[in-house]
């Protein structure tokens, strides 16, 4: 494995930093914060005009025909900027998922959306039992002659309230000994009769959505991939996303530890900068090697999603890793930064409630050890 950038990569990553420093300063993320939509329609169509939303998908529904992990590259710099867009819901959680398992018909229609930022895609799997595991899917989509009723609460949906479709995974068959088996996945729109979409208040600020399903009717249609046989899909699409979700903890992770070294170096205290005590050396130093460290483990899982290798235990330990360094490298800043860093006017903390709410996204470093457990045992 080559972990260094090919020369488009690195063209890609340097193109998105200068792009996202001029028109998604940090100023910028306080103020979606408090903005009902999170993001601006300006940003969005910049975003998808560079050909970013487009990046992972072939030439015929106007991507680029790039790899995954050319939009790991990419999503690195959003999450070191912040980016208060729906790109990893549009592009990782759905775009990619019906890549993935969509008819013709489907792909034609939704990723060509998609590629030109017209139209937005997420996930709703995650119920009021808060896992990712197959048993916690209880919504059920109950079949009839023309289609299918769904009925159901899901948590935790990103960027629901922005979405044009929802990808939906509710049970057409009861679980039985297994749960992974009757599950199906249903495209739908998110302005349906019965479909009711709430943002959910979160440390983190990020729009994360409740949305309820009452009784909403889909055709046989709206089916993605084979009915019944929708966890091995899943499975695939909560692996990407853990993936992505790592090499995007890198990049906040990687702004952490520049805000930090640049403050302790202006900072002074008893006549000398702060950064000249070795204590305080010794936390950068810590910083970086917990930045580095994330960064070679995070972006192995993506290089082995981008080969179509079995990823699992690459993507566990990546994911057990990054949410622990993270943390570790947000809680050194703040210990180098001193009261300031507690303030909210000081964007440290802006990195720091994030870095609390990825650090449970897509399971807890607990579970990941597990299943990297799982894995080693195995062989």
């Amino acid at each position: 494995m080559d972990m260094g950038l090919s020369e488009i990569q690195q063209m890609l990553k340097n193109s998105a930093r200068e792009f996202l420093a001029q028109e998604c300063p940090l100023t910028l993320v306080r103020e979606m914060e408090d903005d009902p939509q999170g993001f601006t329609d300006d940003l969005w169509r910049q975003v998808s005009s560079l050909g970013w939303t487009g990046i992972p998908f072939p030439e015929q529904y106007g991507g680029t025909g790039g790899s995954f992990l050319d939009l790991a590259v990419l999503v690195e710099e959003m999450g070191r900027a912040l980016l208060p867009a729906p790109f990893f819901a549009t592009v990782v959680l759905g775009g990619l998922t019906v890549l993935d398992a969509g008819n013709d018909d489907q792909k034609r229609d939704l990723l060509t959306g998609v590629c030109a930022g017209t139209v937005r895609l997420t996930l709703a799997l995650t119920e009021p039992s808060a896992t990712t595991a197959a048993w916690g899917v209880t919504t059920t989509a109950d079949a009839s002659a023309d289609g299918y009723a769904i009925n159901g609460v899901k948590l935790f949906v990103p960027d629901a309230h922005a979405a044009d479709t929802i990808i939906v995974a509710a049970r057409t068959a009861p679980a039985g000994a297994n749960p992974e088996q009757g599950i199906t996945l249903f495209l739908v729109p998110s302005h349906a009769d019965g479909v009711t979409v709430e943002q959910i208040s979160t440390i983190g600020n990020e729009r994360l959505c409740e949305v309820r399903l009452d009784n909403v009717w889909v055709d046989a249609a709206a089916v993605l991939g084979p009915v019944g046989e929708g966890w091995p899909i899943i499975r695939r699409t909560l692996a990407r996303a853990t993936a992505a979700h790592c090499v995007q903890m890198v990049g906040g992770a990687d702004a952490v530890l520049e805000m930090t070294v640049e403050y302790v170096k202006q900072r002074t205290q008893f006549g000398r900068p702060v950064g000249s005590f070795q204590a305080v050396q010794h936390h950068c130093a810590n910083m970086a090697t917990d930045v580095e460290g994330a960064r070679q483990i995070a972006y192995q899982a993506a290089w082995a999603i981008a080969e179509g290798e079995p990823a699992r235990r690459e993507v566990a330990m990546a994911k057990a890793w990054c949410s622990g360094a993270y943390q570790r490298v947000c809680s050194l800043g703040h210990q180098c930064h001193g009261a300031i860093g507690f303030t909210m006017e000081h964007n440290l903390q802006l990195y720091t409630r994030r870095a609390k709410v990825q650090e449970l996204s897509y399971g807890s470093t607990h579970e990941h050890k597990e299943i990297a457990l799982q894995e080693i045992e195995a062989g």
